[in-house]
């Protein structure tokens, strides 16, 4: 069949470059001055033998990082970042991962490399077979599997242009084949452009044979991680693959059949001979190493290049034997492998023709690949120094290359612990939904997105699953309780008759009843509030009464944000936020309102500006401290205190510029949960019951905590919040953090405890 042809076809153009992509990424944990770690797996990490995110390899220092399948190079990339950043935090702040294939220095004795502490003993038996046949050392050499599939849809149409094979299954699985032979023949390129493995540590190789170093790629070459040469098995089709590897463990040659290491795998099926049936899915790529130079081990522009070069080499025509490719191959990229990494290739005309032969693919396909892939690679091929072997190589010769490794690792080390509160490949989130993420990443929970502007996520932990939107809205809570929360009105009166003290006053829908109302309120303490924000939206408060221009400002400002208004008495006091889950308190914050401290030289704007540069502070709830505004409510706020925003406040002197404490407004968090007495716990956890919910965040007024719950007008509620802010627990301003995210999880799925 003419497979460029049928590529080319009208009705194929537009799913050619649909696909699915997987990265499983190998690394060695190591200490800050990269020697082996010697610790166990981290114990943060959640189960551990069978974690969908991050496991142990050959040892128990060579950890593992997987993303799931994903249908684009974006949400690949999102995932890897996110699972590094999980990976780095459950570590702690004493180790890095090694940014190389080959390993840092290794113990003397094979044998204090420790094989991975599985609790699947059959695991462990297997992992000790490899070491008996190839040594521990080529066991702790890491790279890249990149995983491949092409879409269904691709699939199917190009099955529907041709009349050879009847059987879908069967035409999907010589797709692969191809691709395979194609791919072990040409796969020197691949090493060519980004084998980074030229040297290894001097005790890596002992006594046993080994490359003339400096080389492009240890590990792709016949000196790496490869089978004893009596394993051979046939990509002819797939009767004989089956035949041949079935045959090779049966003889004892292979212990499993997942033995069998090759630089392009055929996957689907965990029986190979279940390929006649199902057909392959997928191919693995496994010839990949490291890319020093990126944080995920691998960029970008290299995924682009390998699903490029997977259908280009697709509709390449084949020129030789079946069985010829494998053979050949290997001869061919063992050449390259071990050039000298600032050498140009033997193969290098060939090269060219092929960078010219995908491009020219690309432009006749209507591809839309990267302006700088091209003349990346021709870049490569016309200064060998440009490819990952050469640079490496370049830089080591300036100190050492373990030197260079080092000095990688510990800035992506800085670099993942500068924001500890954000989730890498997922910043643009809620903060809330990002650690929520991160804890179910580190947990073992698969994290599905299901709508990422709405913050919706699907959980799953085996066959149990679970729905959360904006970090804490899960099944849990009836939508009834949620309505009750967001209604102030509601939650005041439901509280009220359930025996619990709210503020007295009034609503009203429209603009005109609430201004004909001030008189009612104008010589006493009262709050402008929206009926069914949150988020301290909208909210004015005034302890001495109000003018009647202040009055309309605020009735104005309330009713922007919704067509109901709340003017209730202010409760004197100081306010709290419980964090309610179930039937207990997991956290108590106290929220000072947004403020700076004068210095007797700068204005106000100028200090809210400074303030505003700390990191910790930023927008829309992506980090734990909102910017403080200078809006129309601050510049209010600073009137009644005589203040415009070019006063200059003395040395020491605290200006508030909001009356409601809500972090969400620029508030600094402060964690007083270990101040309070159970009786306000009770209290807060009773009239979240009262209304209906399992997980609120319900503000208390209280004058003086030593005066006990039950005394007349000790607490005033003056509101619950249905997704109340988590972060604010997590990361305070100061006080102990409450990682009440990871409360959320166990809640959801008890599984887990």
């Amino acid at each position: 069949m003419d497979l460029k042809k049928m590529l080319a076809d009208e009705r194929v153009k537009p799913y050619v470059l649909k696909a699915r992509y997987g990265i499983e990424k190998e690394g060695q944990r190591v200490d800050l001055a990269g020697n082996l770690a010697t610790t166990d797996h981290p114990t943060s990490i959640g189960m551990a033998d069978e974690h969908p995110y991050i496991q142990r390899d050959f040892s128990e220092t060579q950890m593992e990082l997987i993303t799931p399948v994903l249908n684009t190079r974006d949400e690949l990339f999102n995932y890897l970042s996110a699972i590094h950043d999980v990976a780095y935090r459950s570590m702690g702040k004493g180790e890095m991962l090694w940014p190389l294939s080959m390993p840092p220095a290794l113990p003397e004795k094979e044998e204090d490399i420790i094989i991975a502490k599985l609790d699947n003993f059959e695991n462990v038996l297997y992992r000790r077979s490899l070491a008996n046949s190839y040594g521990r050392r080529k066991q702790m050499i890491c790279g890249i599997h990149f995983n491949f599939e092409f879409s269904d849809e691709l699939l199917e149409k190009l099955f529907n242009l041709q009349s050879e094979i009847d059987n879908y299954q069967y035409f999907k699985t010589n797709i692969y084949l191809k691709l395979t032979r194609n791919y072990l023949y040409y796969r020197w390129l691949v090493t060519y452009f980004y084998g980074a493995s030229p040297i290894s540590n001097e005790n890596f190789y002992g006594c046993d044979d080994q490359p003339n170093e400096p080389v492009r790629s240890i590990r792709s070459s016949r000196f790496g991680y490869v089978n004893h040469d009596d394993v051979k098995v046939s990509f002819s089709s797939i009767e004989r693959y089956i035949e041949d590897l079935s045959c090779v463990v049966n003889r004892g040659l292979l212990v499993e059949e997942k033995e069998f290491y090759t630089a392009m795998r055929l996957r689907g099926s965990e029986r190979v001979e279940k390929f006649l049936t199902e057909g392959v899915r997928y191919v693995e790529l496994r010839n990949i190493d490291l890319n020093p130079f990126e944080t995920n081990g691998i960029s970008y522009e290299q995924v682009e290049f390998l699903h490029i070069f997977s259908l280009y080499l697709l509709q390449k025509d084949e020129h030789l034997e079946s069985d010829e490719y494998g053979k050949v191959g290997d001869a061919r990229n063992d050449v390259v492998a071990l050039e000298h990494p600032l050498s140009h290739t033997a193969f290098e005309a060939e090269a060219y023709e092929l960078v010219e032969g995908m491009e020219k693919l690309s432009k006749e396909l209507d591809f839309p690949v990267s302006d700088s892939l091209f003349s990346n690679l021709r870049a490569m091929l016309e200064d060998p120094s440009k490819t990952l072997a050469g640079r490496l190589y370049t830089e080591s010769q300036k100190s050492s290359q373990s030197q260079v490794a080092i000095e990688i690792a510990k800035e992506t080390h800085a670099n993942l612990w500068e924001k500890p509160y954000e989730l890498t490949g997922f910043t643009d989130m809620e903060l809330s939904t990002q650690i929520l993420m991160f804890d179910a990443f580190q947990q073992g929970i698969k994290v599905e997105i299901l709508d990422r502007q709405d913050q919706f996520l699907k959980l799953k932990l085996r066959d149990h699953v679970e729905f959360v939107k904006n970090g804490n809205m899960t099944s849990k809570d009836t939508y009834v309780s949620t309505l009750i929360m967001e209604n102030k009105t509601v939650t005041k009166k439901i509280l009220h008759q359930e025996g619990y003290r709210v503020p007295g006053g009034d609503e009203f829908s429209n603009i005109e009843d609430a201004l004909r109302a001030f008189d009612m309120f104008a010589k006493t303490p009262f709050v402008v509030k929206p009926k069914t924000t949150n988020y301290g939206i909208g909210i004015s408060i005034f302890k001495d009464g109000a003018s009647y221009e202040d009055y309309e400002k605020a009735i104005t400002l309330a009713f922007d944000e919704d067509s109901s208004v709340l003017v209730e008495e202010f409760l004197d006091g100081t306010e709290y936020r419980f964090f309610v889950l179930h039937d207990k308190v997991l956290a108590i914050m106290l929220r000072v309102p947004a403020n700076v401290t004068g210095d007797g030289t700068h204005t106000i704007k100028e200090l809210v500006e400074e303030k505003n540069r700390d990191p910790l502070r930023g927008t829309d709830h992506r980090t734990p401290l909102e910017l403080i505004q200078l809006g129309e409510l601050e510049v209010l706020m600073l009137k009644g205190q005589g203040y415009q925003l070019d006063s200059i406040p003395k040395d020491g002197e605290i200006v508030y510029l909001r009356e409601n404490s809500n972090v969400s407004t620029g508030g600094d968090s402060i964690d007083v949960t270990d101040q309070f007495t159970d009786d306000y716990k009770k209290i807060a956890v009773d009239a979240v019951a009262a209304l209906g919910a399992k997980i609120s965040g319900i503000d208390l007024i209280i004058e003086d905590l030593d005066v006990p719950a039950a005394n007349p007008g000790a607490y005033g509620i003056i509101e619950a919040n249905f997704n109340p802010s988590m972060y604010m627990h997590i990361y305070p301003y100061k006080g102990e953090s409450r990682r009440v995210t990871t409360d959320i999880l166990y809640y959801l799925f008890p599984e887990l405890t």
